[in-house]
């Protein structure tokens, strides 16, 4: 039995915009939130998990079906498209894998979209770039509904313990709505104003983050080439001042060439692509991710997309001819 600590909401929610004043409901009409959620992929699926081992009504979507029975086994509903899971909830959650997918679940046929109505909030934890958010928000606006844009920093392993770090932007009384469901998937959040900023926040944290994998693979792999052990190598990083979880996870499994996926390496070189765009959009030179996203997408040719992003280590060995 899971305990049921799933933070209850007022029935207002369901008749009126969000935005109605607090004063005019009671204790007595606090009833559960309906929660949705599209996607339930790498992180979606824990996300989703969470929700549900906290005592959360979740009715769940997925394009292949069979990846929402775990979530069912847990009591989750499942509805066929985005649309009926968005008519049936009060709040839906979408976790995509890029911004043509976040956009037809949004706002395709069978979208999300196309049920919201005023008193309901859509929350988009993908990463995206801001151009999709701004678009999503804007479907979301016709038809009176609340959006907020909340991509998370992290990976499996923060989705799989609710330690995620979201990344908010939109309607701040989504944001005040949402918190509590964002508090069980996560360990912080932050509300960055305008829809649109959230999207640009993680995808400069996506795009150090790209960078400082493939800097940390030169090493591990120059290392080796010199005559060193790169297993000492990750423990005198991991000790050092350039200290950073991320090499103290990732260093011992890619030393031993093992990339067990908690973002694939598909995702990363998205990101850094979409992290250039946007520098370019204000015309920022940023030649280290702009070198860092080549390696990824030599990566990628040499069919690691699906790999750990951490399997990019890959493609400079065999540029060391390796």
């Amino acid at each position: 039995m899971f305990s049921s600590i799933c933070p209850l909401i007022k029935v207002q929610f369901r008749a009126k915009p969000i935005c109605c004043s607090e004063n005019q409901s009671t204790l007595q009409d606090a009833a559960p939130v309906r929660i949705g959620f599209l996607g339930l992929g790498i992180m979606g699926s824990p996300m989703a998990q969470n929700l549900l081992k906290s005592g959360c009504d979740v009715t769940v979507w997925n394009r292949t079906k069979s990846k929402c029975d775990p979530l069912l086994s847990l009591g989750a509903r499942y509805k066929p498209s985005p649309k009926e899971v968005a008519a049936s909830c009060d709040i839906v959650f979408a976790m995509l894998a890029d911004p043509e997918s976040a956009l037809d679940v949004a706002c395709g046929k069978n979208g999300a979209a196309n049920a919201m109505a005023p008193g309901k909030g859509y929350v988009d934890v993908s990463t995206v770039d801001a151009t999709t958010s701004k678009t999503i928000n804007s479907y979301m606006k016709s038809k009176r509904a609340l959006f907020l844009e909340a991509p998370v920093s992290g990976s499996k392993k923060p989705a799989e313990d609710g330690q995620l770090i979201f990344l908010t932007a939109g309607d701040k009384a989504l944001y005040e709505i949402a918190a509590p469901f964002l508090d069980i998937m996560g360990k912080s959040r932050f509300y960055l104003g305008d829809v649109g900023n959230g999207a640009a926040m993680k995808l400069i944290v996506n795009m150090i983050m790209g960078s400082m994998m493939a800097s940390f693979s030169e090493g591990l792999v120059l290392s080796e080439k010199v005559g060193l052990d790169p297993s000492v190598l990750v423990e005198v990083v991991s000790q050092g001042a350039i200290s950073a979880p991320m090499y103290k996870t990732k260093g011992p499994s890619m030393v031993q060439a093992l990339y067990p996926t908690a973002f694939p390496l598909k995702h990363q070189q998205k990101d850094l692509r979409l992290a250039l765009g946007l520098a370019e959009s204000v015309a920022q030179p940023t030649p280290v991710a702009a070198a860092a996203n080549e390696i990824y997408k030599a990566a990628k040719l040499r069919g690691l997309s699906d790999e750990d992003f951490s399997a990019v280590i890959e493609a400079l060995k065999s540029i060391q001819g390796k």
